[in-house]
């Protein structure tokens, strides 16, 4: 199963064999200008490949897909259909299954839905305080994103715990370009920090995560900004990078923090608290834990980012091990104190090779 993942500035792709899990080839296009860009330079790689389907991961799905689906017209028009709920993701997921499937003619193609994982969560958790009908006539409500990542570090951390995927009840934490939490109750999400769009929840690395919504509106409102301005600062001009005036990388604000720059430190407290926060936040809907999981970029790496957000946690039952979190950089592992009622886990993130199980899943259920 080939896996392709079309990031906004990145192409990533892996070949795997599905029974084992095993990674016979992979790759990725980073930092690109656009998508178009990124297609240019893979397709020499894609020429040498021959996989028996190709899974494509599809930022927003909407309420129709619970589950991921094989790429027919109709599943096309879904896509697009939804696409004004994620105007910067789905195009894009689009462009890549087009491109996809002009070089691989003769196989399935698969969409495999970010926000399908948390298409589980109750009522309570997904509806916004709004009049009803908007929920009613547009499917204004929360739909929660990462949902392969998620899936990802509830199963890894079930298997650590040695339990069925099942019995895990915990909160999975994506900290990345992007981040979420998700509330994990016997392995399927019941909450989650993101909402209607990827934009909602924790500040990330351009991404202004929760705000009073007055601010919107006054922005909104100067005749200087207007509403698209005021998108693309809310989406690419906040978060780490907003707040510190460094950047949107992590590495980057630490450093400048290290040599003394107040903004680059402030950056980073707000961005632990919010974290911080969150995760108690999660344990308090799931009334308990068996583990917090930490991954994506920051999840995995950042062992000074994940002190500063677990630190200070032991008072409900999170004992943070100092010296494991220094030592577990990009590996799986445990990072909490032997005695401590909540476990803490650090897994890599897996994306690409959990697309290409559901794209398994999903040709084997369609016969």
């Amino acid at each position: 199963m080939l896996s392709l993942n079309c990031g906004s500035s990145s192409l990533r792709w892996g070949l795997f064999e599905t029974t084992n899990g095993l990674e016979l080839a992979g790759g990725s296009v980073e930092e690109v200008h656009d998508q178009d860009e990124a297609w240019r330079r893979a397709k020499a790689d894609f020429r040498s490949l021959s996989p028996e389907a190709v899974g494509h991961r599809v930022v927003h799905g909407g309420e129709h897909f619970t589950e991921a689906a094989r790429i027919d017209a109709d599943v096309l028009r879904e896509i697009e259909a939804v696409s004004p709920l994620a105007p910067v993701h789905n195009p894009r997921c689009l462009l890549g299954i087009r491109e996809a499937k002009r070089i691989f003619v003769d196989v399935p193609h698969v969409a495999v839905f970010d926000t399908a994982f948390h298409q589980s969560m109750p009522p309570a958790a997904y509806h916004y305080a709004l009049p009803y009908s908007f929920y009613e006539k547009d499917r204004i409500r929360r739909y929660g994103f990462h949902g392969s990542s998620h899936h990802y570090a509830a199963e890894s951390a079930a298997r650590l715990l040695r339990k069925a995927s099942d019995e895990f009840t915990g909160v999975t934490v994506h900290l990345g370009g992007g981040c979420s939490i998700a509330a994990i109750e016997a392995g399927r999400s019941i909450d989650t920090s993101m909402g209607m769009t990827p934009l909602e929840g924790l500040m990330m690395g351009k991404r202004s995560g929760d705000l009073d919504p007055a601010i919107v509106l006054d922005l909104a409102a100067r005749p200087e900004l207007g509403p698209e301005r005021v998108d693309r600062i809310l989406n690419e001009e906040s978060g780490l990078l907003g707040v510190s005036g460094v950047s949107s990388d992590l590495r980057q604000i630490e450093a400048a923090a290290a040599q003394g720059n107040e903004r680059a430190s402030l950056a980073l407290d707000m961005f632990a608290h919010r974290v911080r926060r969150g995760i108690g936040s999660a344990l308090a809907v799931l009334g308990g834990a068996d583990a917090i999981v930490l991954t994506g970029g920051i999840g995995e790496h950042a062992a000074l980012m994940r002190e500063r957000i677990l630190g200070r946690l032991g008072g409900i039952g999170v004992e943070f091990d100092e010296e494991a979190n220094a030592d577990c950089v990009g590996r799986e592992g445990r990072i909490s104190a032997a005695d401590s009622p909540i476990s803490i886990f650090v897994v890599p993130a897996r994306e690409e090779w959990l697309i290409a199980r559901e794209t398994a899943e999903a040709l084997q259920d369609s016969g």
